[in-house]
């Protein structure tokens, strides 16, 4: 057996143990909860009068897709229907099968 006592680490070096601990702990929520910067097109900032044009540009689309035939897959046979028309054939085959 020794007769030394056991050597206690100083104040110093644990206090400068916690402080490296909690730099490390505040860079990894940086690193991860930092907020991402979104992707944009040029300066990505939009006047109202660009926006409101790309919202009418968005809408006459979805308009056009929604109310007009048009072939998604012509060599399958697969046809893109007017909304109300898909409703029509949809409630037709479903008091078919009801039958």
């Amino acid at each position: 057996m020794s007769d030394a006592a056991p050597s206690k680490p100083s104040f110093g070096l644990t206090l400068v143990a916690a402080i490296g601990g909690f730099v490390i702990f505040v860079v990894i929520l940086l690193v991860a909860y930092a907020p991402q910067k979104p992707e944009t097109l040029g300066d990505g900032v939009k006047t109202a009068d660009q926006r409101k044009a790309a919202l009418a540009e968005l809408h006459a689309n979805e308009t056009k897709v929604g109310t007009g035939y048009a072939w998604v897959d012509q060599a399958a046979g697969v046809v893109q229907l007017p909304r109300d028309r898909a409703v029509e054939l949809t409630l037709r085959d479903i008091e078919a099968k009801q039958k």
